[in-house]
């Protein structure tokens, strides 16, 4: 959250390069002994090494210490608790970060005396330079060697690939810790400013307290190199054109991000980006802001996105990832230019995210999955996946392309699932050429509730002369186990005697009805056989008797018989 201005003759500049009221000296300039060596070499988030656990004591003190009177009594009560001078930083951030409110409105005003800390404690209230001033001026009373950093941001505001010129638009804090100096903003750490209502929400971020500068750097620019505290410094327009990694790209356990620049371009329509995380993340993207036009497959540490703009010029691509919570945040945002569309490459409005199988769903019970790839291709239109599943798991799969005359009781038709022991196979057969989404859902069969999206494969099949019947179908009475080996289409040819063999578990009899009655005879390998005669008939369903004590009969499968 950016200030509209800090001009280098700031009052806060000023106070922090003469000295204090108490005549202590000037805090020493940053020299080479505090650089860091950039790039982030993925050793930790912060300038030194912390162990958070460690602070909970004086985080839980300092969030809940008022203030009574002046600035002296309030450092004062926060340092009851703390007993070094990180903790007594700590102390400080803790308080500001839980206490003051980012003031839009104030931000706005020219009037710099509005943010002494008199009046920031009244209020509590105030804008970054505020936020800064008063953070220097608690260390200083609290005897911890403190400055005020002027600078750039990309903060509330800004826009991918933006140039900085002009005032500064930012402040932050560097404060002197065993013997180096260190970064933080207790701004950014306080919370943030929604784009949409431009309100402030109280939302502690841990990232921004002693940050790593070859962190920092991403999205904090000072007016004074040295304060960037890295080797080699990074220029103004490194800073303009480096990748802007938000903070929960870091505090969700990413590392890396490629391409590694804000500005991308598409390759023959496509553009990919891969994102390397500590742990196996959730991930899922905006182009233009729907969740269309890519493919976002999930790999253990980390995912790979290939989207496929669907129009010529430049298009907003945000990446996002999920964390402990059931929150998405946004870690990352590209501009793509797009400077050709493949209109062969036309993705089915219903392919959600994730695509392909991945450590997700075999969390979810999915199991060594016979198609290990996102995108199957089919010559003939016809495909048989499979899958383990866990015991207990009950899977829904159902097929959509962009054909709005195939209802979605239809799409299922062209799906059959078969049991065998502890693996599901799909037969898969597309009504016609295209690209076709199978979504895959899950459901624990003892538990309430509906089945739940996991994943789901492109189907692609070039060839126009597809055009495949749908399979027979079939009833609740339909067992989970049960096998048809023929026949597999749902549609029978006319006045001929049509073979039936299935596996059916737990039955007494089976039998094929269409004008008359057919009886099926089970074989010495378990399967129940017979034929049946489609002359003079429009339906054939297949019905079985569960308990041969009972004279009802159930269907479980419906055959409709061509007229032609």
């Amino acid at each position: 959250m950016p200030c509209p201005s800090f001009s280098r003759s700031s009052p806060w500049l000023n106070v922090c390069l003469q000295g204090d009221k108490n005549g202590n000296t000037r805090p020493r300039q940053p020299g080479n002994k505090d650089a860091h060596a950039y790039p982030w070499d993925r050793s930790s988030l912060k300038s030194m090494p912390l162990d958070l656990q460690q602070f909970e004591k004086v985080d839980t003190y300092a969030s809940q210490v008022t203030v009574k009177s002046g600035l002296d009594e309030l450092v004062s009560d926060l340092l009851q608790e703390a007993h070094s001078d990180l903790e007594r930083v700590r102390a400080i951030w803790i308080w500001i970060c839980h206490h003051i409110e980012y003031d839009i409105e104030a931000a706005q005003e020219k009037d710099r005396q509005a943010f002494k800390p008199t009046d920031i404690l009244r209020t509590q209230k105030t804008n970054c330079d505020g936020y800064a001033g008063l953070f220097e001026r608690m260390c200083r009373i609290a005897d911890v060697q403190c400055m005020t950093v002027p600078g750039y941001s990309k903060g509330f505001g800004y826009q991918t690939g933006q140039s900085f010129s002009g005032e500064f638009d930012h402040a932050w804090n560097a404060v002197y810790l065993e013997g180096r100096w260190h970064l933080l903003d207790s701004t950014w750490g306080s919370g943030l400013v929604d784009k949409a209502t431009s309100k402030f929400t109280f939302l502690y971020n841990e990232f921004y307290f002693l940050t790593h500068p070859a962190l920092f750097i991403e999205d904090h620019f000072p007016d004074n190199k040295n304060w960037q505290l890295l080797k080699p410094p990074q220029s103004l327009r490194q800073f303009e054109n480096s990748m802007y990694h938000k903070s929960e790209f870091y505090n969700k356990g990413m590392l890396s991000a490629h391409p590694d620049v804000s500005m991308i371009r598409t390759v023959n329509g496509k553009a990919t980006i891969t994102i390397e995380s500590c742990a196996p993340t959730l991930f899922m993207f905006m182009l233009n802001g729907k969740q269309e036009h890519g493919l976002l497959n999930l790999r253990k540490n980390g995912m790979k996105l290939e989207v496929y703009p669907p129009t010529m010029g430049t298009h907003k691509l945000q990446i996002f990832a999920k964390g402990n919570s059931d929150i998405y945040s946004s870690v990352l945002e590209y501009t793509v230019n797009c400077n050709y569309v493949d209109l062969g490459v036309q993705l089915p409005a219903e392919l959600h995210q994730p695509v392909g199988p991945s450590w997700f769903s075999e969390q979810m019970g999915i199991l060594k999955p016979s198609h290990p790839d996102p995108v199957i291709h089919t010559r003939d239109g016809r495909c048989s996946i499979s899958f383990g599943v866990e015991e207990g798991i009950s899977v829904l799969a159902s097929l959509h392309g962009d054909d709005a005359l195939i209802t979605e009781e239809t799409q299922r038709r062209y799906i059959f699932q078969l049991h065998r022991e502890k693996r599901i196979e799909l037969k898969v057969q597309l009504p016609h050429a295209g690209k076709f989404a199978l979504k895959i859902f899950v459901k624990k069969r003892q538990e309430p509730g509906n089945y739940i999206f996991v994943f789901n494969y492109l189907l692609c099949c070039a060839n126009t002369k597809v055009n495949w019947p749908v399979f027979p179908e079939s009833f609740g009475n339909w067992g989970q186990d049960n096998e048809l080996l023929e026949p597999l289409s749902g549609v029978l040819p006319a006045n001929r005697n049509v073979p039936f063999k299935l596996k059916l578990h737990g039955i007494a009899k089976a039998l094929v009805k269409g004008q008359d009655t057919w009886p099926l005879t089970l074989n010495h390998e378990g399967y129940w056989e017979g034929s049946c005669s489609t002359a003079g008939c429009q339906e054939v369903y297949v019905m079985v008797l569960e308990n041969a004590n009972h004279n009802f009969y159930s269907y479980i499968l419906k055959y409709r018989v061509n007229t032609q």
